[in-house]
Order: C-alpha cells, then structure tokens, then sequence
C-alpha cells in the first residue's frame, strides 16, 4: 500500500507528464494555422504560377501542416552511403519544419520555426547528420523546397527577378533572390547565421521551383537544391517533389556532389 509520500510523488510526476503532453500538443497546434485571407496577396506573377502549378491558392491556405516519411540517403566521402529514415512535420503558413529520426545512439528530434532552432530531444541533433552539413540548415532546405509557393507570399521577404533566364540543362529558368525586408527596402537576407544569399529558380515550362541556391559567402560554400517528380501529397492536396538532392558546389554552380537523398514514402 502506498504512504501519503509515495501518493504525493506519484501524483507531482503525473501532473509534469500531462503538463509536458499539453505542452507540446500546445505547441504543434500553436505551429499549424493558416494565413488571414483578407490580408493575403500574391504579389508577382511568378508566385502565382508556383502556387497554381503545385494545386492553387485554396489548396495551399487549407494546408496548415504536412507530415512526411522518408528514406534518407547520405552520401560519404568514401563513396558509400548511409542510410536512415526521418519524419517531418512541415508547417507551411508557419515557416516550420519538425524533424524526427531514431539512429543507433539514440533518437533525435528538431525544429526549426522562423529560422530559430529548438532541439526537442538529445543535447546534439548534429550527431543525426553524418555529412558536412548541420541540423539548421539541412532542415531550411527541406522547409524550402518543399513550400516553396509559399515563401513567395512570406511577407517578411521580397524575391527580386533577374532579368534574363538561364539555361539549366536545356531548360530555361527564371531567377529569383530572396531578400529580407527591412524598412520597405530590400536588404539581402541573412538568417543569421544561415545564408547569405538564396536564389530560387523556377522552370518557365511548368512555373515549378524545383532548383534551389543557398549560399555562405564567408566559408565559400554553395548548396544546390534539387526537387523531383513532383505530386499530390493526397487527393486534392498540394504537390510536392517526391524526391530531393541536395549537392555541394563551387561558387559557381559547378563541380557539385551530392551530399544527400530523401525520398518520400
């Protein structure tokens, strides 16, 4: 029979179990909402390709949160690779993404929200990333490819289009750079300490932004983002790419290798 002690004790113990499942259950509905319509616009033409070729606007505004599971492959300097499975909770309207892995020392869970990283269980999410990449910006680059339409109607950003398309194997592409907005001018973004610079291309045939460019100036590195076979996460839902590449490059797009796989289930 249990003492008034042991009552008490086991009484503390369920209450901080229910408050931390209240908590995070807080927390995740606090994550999934979707935009105000009234105070939504679609500034360019490219934004409305992008979101139009990937299922529409209504589409995306009833989109407050996707969850995905995926074969991840990371490629090793030796020429072999790793191979593991990850689960994302992707919060489009929330610039959010949620990552969740079990590997051998243990399971690993992170979040990025508005370029703010949280690491919800182990002390080193970076252990669960056997490349030269960390958690920060492995999961910005998930988020963005797959919610790409989306970022283009993030009013903390503005894109500004280039003025000639490239030629990106045989296919003509448009450029656009994300930059923060501060003051109504345009500053280059920095998502301290992220990126310094980021270009999103959109095919001009089908208005998809399947190549991504993300750049650190000061450690001369460029990662290339690739997004393919794109298609409906369900019925009537949004498309997304159901298979991402993600390479390291030089500065200028070129002697690039791949870093890493992922493919949804």
């Amino acid at each position: 029979m249990m003492n008034g002690f042991s009552k008490t004790i086991c009484l503390v113990l369920v209450a901080a179990f229910l408050a931390a499942g209240c908590e995070r259950q807080y927390r995740q509905k606090e994550l999934a909402y979707g935009p105000d319509p009234e105070t939504l616009v679609v500034p360019a033409d490219y934004a409305a390709r992008a979101i139009e070729a990937t299922g529409g606007m209504k589409t995306w505004t009833e989109t407050k949160e996707l969850e995905l599971d995926c074969v991840v492959s990371f490629d090793q300097p030796d020429g072999s690779f790793y191979l593991t499975e990850h689960h994302y909770e992707i919060y489009p309207w929330s610039n959010s993404i949620r990552i969740s892995t079990r590997e051998p020392q243990g399971k690993f869970v992170w979040q990025l929200s508005q370029g703010q990283l949280s690491v919800l269980e182990r002390a080193a999410p970076d252990d669960a990333l056997p490349i030269a990449m960390d958690s920060r910006r492995f999961a910005d680059v998930i988020l963005n490819a797959v919610t790409a339409p989306v970022r283009f109607v993030d009013t903390s950003t503005r894109f500004v289009k280039r003025t000639t398309p490239v030629k990106v194997e045989g296919l003509l592409y448009e450029q656009l750079e994300r930059f923060a907005v501060a003051d109504e001018k345009p500053q280059k973004i920095e998502i301290e300490p992220c990126w310094s610079k980021a270009v999103f291309y959109q095919n001009e045939a089908s208005s998809l932004v399947d190549i991504l460019w993300f750049v650190e100036i000061d450690k001369n590195k460029l990662y290339v983002v690739r997004g393919y076979d794109y298609s409906e996460v369900g019925k009537g839902a949004v498309s997304i790419p159901t298979r991402i590449e993600i390479f390291g490059a030089d500065m200028q797009g070129a002697s690039s290798k791949r870093l890493a796989k992922i493919v949804f289930k």
